[in-house]
Protein backbone atom coordinates (compact mmCIF):
# COMPACT_ATOMS: atom_id res chain seq x y z
CA UNK A 1 0.00 0.00 0.00
CA UNK A 2 1.37 3.45 -0.85
CA UNK A 3 2.00 5.73 2.11
CA UNK A 4 -0.24 8.78 2.23
CA UNK A 5 0.95 11.87 4.05
CA UNK A 6 -1.63 13.57 6.28
CA UNK A 7 -3.51 16.34 4.52
CA UNK A 8 -2.83 19.97 5.30
CA UNK A 9 -6.01 20.19 7.32
CA UNK A 10 -4.90 17.47 9.72
CA UNK A 11 -1.47 18.88 10.44
CA UNK A 12 -1.88 22.65 10.36
CA UNK A 13 -3.36 25.60 12.19
CA UNK A 14 -5.90 28.02 10.77
CA UNK A 15 -5.66 31.57 12.10
CA UNK A 16 -8.99 33.44 12.08
CA UNK A 17 -9.32 37.12 13.00
CA UNK A 18 -12.56 38.68 14.23
CA UNK A 19 -14.12 35.43 15.39
CA UNK A 20 -15.29 36.09 18.95
CA UNK A 21 -18.63 37.82 18.44
CA UNK A 22 -21.88 35.89 18.16
CA UNK A 23 -23.56 35.58 14.74
CA UNK A 24 -20.39 36.56 12.91
CA UNK A 25 -18.65 35.28 9.79
CA UNK A 26 -15.45 34.90 11.80
CA UNK A 27 -17.07 32.64 14.38
CA UNK A 28 -18.73 30.53 11.69
CA UNK A 29 -15.41 30.22 9.87
CA UNK A 30 -13.46 29.20 12.97
CA UNK A 31 -16.17 26.65 13.76
CA UNK A 32 -16.03 25.16 10.26
CA UNK A 33 -12.22 24.92 10.38
CA UNK A 34 -12.42 23.01 13.67
CA UNK A 35 -15.23 20.80 12.40
CA UNK A 36 -13.07 19.88 9.40
CA UNK A 37 -10.12 18.89 11.60
CA UNK A 38 -7.91 21.97 11.53
CA UNK A 39 -6.27 23.33 14.63
CA UNK A 40 -7.59 26.84 15.19
CA UNK A 41 -6.13 30.06 16.57
CA UNK A 42 -8.81 32.68 17.26
CA UNK A 43 -7.70 36.34 17.23
CA UNK A 44 -10.03 39.08 18.37
CA UNK A 45 -10.04 42.47 20.07
CA UNK A 46 -12.24 40.72 22.65
CA UNK A 47 -9.59 38.48 24.22
CA UNK A 48 -11.96 36.79 26.67
CA UNK A 49 -14.33 36.00 23.82
CA UNK A 50 -11.50 34.61 21.70
CA UNK A 51 -10.31 32.36 24.53
CA UNK A 52 -13.85 31.18 25.26
CA UNK A 53 -14.53 30.32 21.62
CA UNK A 54 -11.21 28.48 21.30
CA UNK A 55 -12.00 26.43 24.40
CA UNK A 56 -15.49 25.65 23.11
CA UNK A 57 -14.20 24.53 19.69
CA UNK A 58 -11.49 22.39 21.26
CA UNK A 59 -13.97 20.60 23.48
CA UNK A 60 -16.57 20.21 20.76
CA UNK A 61 -14.34 18.98 17.94
CA UNK A 62 -11.29 17.57 19.73
CA UNK A 63 -8.74 19.72 17.90
CA UNK A 64 -5.94 21.90 19.32
CA UNK A 65 -7.10 25.50 19.74
CA UNK A 66 -5.98 28.78 21.31
CA UNK A 67 -7.52 32.22 21.68
CA UNK A 68 -5.69 35.54 21.74
CA UNK A 69 -6.75 39.11 22.41
CA UNK A 70 -5.14 41.44 19.89
CA UNK A 71 -5.78 44.79 18.25
CA UNK A 72 -4.98 44.11 14.59
CA UNK A 73 -4.27 47.82 14.03
CA UNK A 74 -1.24 47.51 16.37
CA UNK A 75 1.56 45.94 14.33
CA UNK A 76 3.74 45.18 17.38
CA UNK A 77 0.84 43.40 19.09
CA UNK A 78 0.11 41.39 15.94
CA UNK A 79 3.76 40.35 15.63
CA UNK A 80 3.80 39.33 19.29
CA UNK A 81 0.77 37.07 18.86
CA UNK A 82 2.31 35.50 15.76
CA UNK A 83 5.44 34.77 17.79
CA UNK A 84 3.35 33.29 20.61
CA UNK A 85 1.55 30.98 18.19
CA UNK A 86 4.83 29.94 16.58
CA UNK A 87 6.19 29.07 20.03
CA UNK A 88 3.06 27.27 21.19
CA UNK A 89 2.03 23.63 20.87
CA UNK A 90 -0.23 24.43 17.93
CA UNK A 91 0.83 22.94 14.58
CA UNK A 92 2.41 25.13 11.90
CA UNK A 93 0.11 27.82 10.54
CA UNK A 94 -1.23 26.80 7.14
CA UNK A 95 -4.20 29.12 6.66
CA UNK A 96 -5.02 32.71 7.50
CA UNK A 97 -8.52 34.15 7.35
CA UNK A 98 -8.55 37.95 7.65
CA UNK A 99 -12.15 38.49 8.70
CA UNK A 100 -11.99 41.20 11.39
CA UNK A 101 -13.68 44.37 10.17
CA UNK A 102 -15.83 47.33 11.13
CA UNK A 103 -18.71 48.92 9.18
CA UNK A 104 -19.21 52.57 8.29
CA UNK A 105 -22.89 53.42 7.70
CA UNK A 106 -22.13 57.15 7.63
CA UNK A 107 -22.77 59.54 4.73
CA UNK A 108 -19.60 60.81 3.07
CA UNK A 109 -19.79 64.45 4.14
CA UNK A 110 -20.36 63.34 7.73
CA UNK A 111 -17.20 61.22 7.79
CA UNK A 112 -14.57 62.83 10.00
CA UNK A 113 -10.85 62.11 9.98
CA UNK A 114 -11.02 59.76 12.95
CA UNK A 115 -13.73 57.58 11.42
CA UNK A 116 -11.92 57.39 8.08
CA UNK A 117 -8.68 56.42 9.81
CA UNK A 118 -10.40 53.75 11.90
CA UNK A 119 -12.21 52.14 8.95
CA UNK A 120 -9.01 52.00 6.87
CA UNK A 121 -6.93 50.82 9.84
CA UNK A 122 -9.15 47.90 10.79
CA UNK A 123 -10.34 46.74 7.37
CA UNK A 124 -7.19 47.31 5.28
CA UNK A 125 -4.09 48.04 7.37
CA UNK A 126 -4.98 45.32 9.87
CA UNK A 127 -5.21 42.80 7.03
CA UNK A 128 -1.72 43.89 5.96
CA UNK A 129 -0.26 43.61 9.47
CA UNK A 130 -1.72 40.17 10.15
CA UNK A 131 -0.78 38.77 6.75
CA UNK A 132 2.78 40.07 7.04
CA UNK A 133 3.10 38.49 10.48
CA UNK A 134 1.95 35.00 9.48
CA UNK A 135 3.24 34.62 5.91
CA UNK A 136 6.80 33.60 6.92
CA UNK A 137 5.48 30.58 8.86
CA UNK A 138 3.42 29.48 5.86
CA UNK A 139 6.34 29.89 3.47
CA UNK A 140 8.62 27.94 5.79
CA UNK A 141 5.95 25.29 6.39
CA UNK A 142 5.42 24.70 2.69
CA UNK A 143 1.66 25.27 2.74
CA UNK A 144 -0.24 28.54 2.74
CA UNK A 145 -3.73 29.81 2.08
CA UNK A 146 -4.66 33.44 2.74
CA UNK A 147 -8.31 34.47 2.46
CA UNK A 148 -9.16 38.16 2.85
CA UNK A 149 -12.62 39.54 3.55
CA UNK A 150 -13.73 42.14 1.06
CA UNK A 151 -17.33 43.04 0.24
CA UNK A 152 -19.76 43.47 -2.62
CA UNK A 153 -19.64 47.09 -1.44
CA UNK A 154 -16.17 47.35 -3.01
CA UNK A 155 -17.39 45.92 -6.31
CA UNK A 156 -20.59 47.89 -6.82
CA UNK A 157 -19.79 51.01 -4.77
CA UNK A 158 -21.62 50.70 -1.46
CA UNK A 159 -25.33 50.07 -1.65
CA UNK A 160 -25.61 47.40 1.03
CA UNK A 161 -25.16 48.87 4.51
CA UNK A 162 -21.79 50.56 4.84
CA UNK A 163 -20.82 53.51 2.74
CA UNK A 164 -17.73 55.10 1.18
CA UNK A 165 -14.88 54.59 3.71
CA UNK A 166 -15.80 50.90 3.98
CA UNK A 167 -16.04 50.53 0.20
CA UNK A 168 -12.65 52.18 -0.20
CA UNK A 169 -11.03 49.96 2.44
CA UNK A 170 -12.56 46.78 1.02
CA UNK A 171 -11.48 47.78 -2.50
CA UNK A 172 -7.98 48.19 -1.08
CA UNK A 173 -8.24 44.62 0.20
CA UNK A 174 -8.88 43.48 -3.38
CA UNK A 175 -5.75 45.22 -4.65
CA UNK A 176 -3.68 43.82 -1.80
CA UNK A 177 -5.05 40.33 -2.50
CA UNK A 178 -4.29 40.39 -6.22
CA UNK A 179 -0.78 41.76 -5.91
CA UNK A 180 0.16 39.49 -3.02
CA UNK A 181 -1.23 36.49 -4.93
CA UNK A 182 1.18 37.27 -7.76
CA UNK A 183 4.12 37.60 -5.35
CA UNK A 184 3.31 34.44 -3.39
CA UNK A 185 2.47 32.12 -6.29
CA UNK A 186 6.10 30.96 -6.75
CA UNK A 187 6.01 29.91 -3.07
CA UNK A 188 2.90 27.80 -3.70
CA UNK A 189 0.83 30.05 -1.46
CA UNK A 190 -2.60 31.20 -2.61
CA UNK A 191 -4.21 34.52 -1.75
CA UNK A 192 -7.90 35.07 -2.46
CA UNK A 193 -10.64 37.48 -1.46
CA UNK A 194 -14.28 36.85 -0.62
CA UNK A 195 -16.89 39.49 -1.39
CA UNK A 196 -20.12 38.76 0.48
CA UNK A 197 -23.32 40.63 -0.17
CA UNK A 198 -25.92 41.01 2.54
CA UNK A 199 -25.40 38.45 5.30
CA UNK A 200 -27.50 37.54 8.31
CA UNK A 201 -24.92 38.58 10.90
CA UNK A 202 -24.62 41.12 13.68
CA UNK A 203 -22.41 43.62 11.81
CA UNK A 204 -25.28 45.81 10.67
CA UNK A 205 -26.44 46.60 14.20
CA UNK A 206 -29.85 48.21 14.61
CA UNK A 207 -32.18 47.44 11.72
CA UNK A 208 -35.92 46.89 11.52
CA UNK A 209 -37.87 43.84 10.39
CA UNK A 210 -39.14 45.94 7.51
CA UNK A 211 -35.67 46.98 6.34
CA UNK A 212 -34.39 43.41 6.64
CA UNK A 213 -37.34 42.09 4.62
CA UNK A 214 -36.84 44.75 1.94
CA UNK A 215 -33.14 43.90 1.73
CA UNK A 216 -33.87 40.19 1.33
CA UNK A 217 -36.53 40.91 -1.30
CA UNK A 218 -34.01 42.91 -3.34
CA UNK A 219 -31.74 39.85 -3.70
CA UNK A 220 -32.50 37.42 -6.58
CA UNK A 221 -32.17 34.44 -4.21
CA UNK A 222 -34.71 36.12 -1.94
CA UNK A 223 -32.67 35.86 1.23
CA UNK A 224 -29.43 36.90 2.85
CA UNK A 225 -26.37 34.68 3.16
CA UNK A 226 -25.78 32.78 6.38
CA UNK A 227 -22.48 33.17 8.18
CA UNK A 228 -22.01 29.40 7.85
CA UNK A 229 -22.25 29.59 4.04
CA UNK A 230 -19.54 32.23 3.92
CA UNK A 231 -17.39 30.33 6.42
CA UNK A 232 -17.67 27.18 4.31
CA UNK A 233 -16.30 29.08 1.31
CA UNK A 234 -13.38 30.44 3.33
CA UNK A 235 -12.49 26.95 4.56
CA UNK A 236 -12.78 25.40 1.11
CA UNK A 237 -10.43 28.04 -0.33
CA UNK A 238 -8.02 27.13 2.48
CA UNK A 239 -7.99 23.44 1.61
CA UNK A 240 -5.88 21.31 -0.68
CA UNK A 241 -8.42 21.22 -3.51
CA UNK A 242 -8.17 24.99 -4.01
CA UNK A 243 -4.43 25.01 -4.61
CA UNK A 244 -4.64 26.39 -8.16
CA UNK A 245 -7.06 29.20 -7.33
CA UNK A 246 -5.29 32.45 -6.49
CA UNK A 247 -5.76 36.17 -6.94
CA UNK A 248 -9.53 35.78 -7.26
CA UNK A 249 -12.50 37.55 -5.75
CA UNK A 250 -15.14 35.00 -4.84
CA UNK A 251 -18.60 36.54 -4.96
CA UNK A 252 -21.16 35.17 -2.51
CA UNK A 253 -24.15 37.45 -2.84
CA UNK A 254 -27.17 35.43 -4.00
CA UNK A 255 -27.07 37.08 -7.43
CA UNK A 256 -27.39 40.62 -6.05
CA UNK A 257 -24.32 41.72 -8.01
CA UNK A 258 -23.28 39.80 -11.12
CA UNK A 259 -20.22 41.13 -12.93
Amino acid sequence: MPHHEPTGTQTRTAVVTGAASERSIGRATATRFARDGWSVAVLDLDGDGAIALARELGERFGVPTAGYGVDITDSAAVNEVAAQIAGSELPTVGALSNIAGVPSPVSFLDVDDALWDTIIAVNLTGTFYVTRAFLPAMIEGGYGRVVNMSSVSAQQGGGVFSKTPYSAAKAGVLGLTRSLAREMAPEGITVNAIAPGAADTNIRGDTTEESEAALSASIPMGRQATAAEIGALVVWLSGEDAGYITGTTQAINGGAYIS
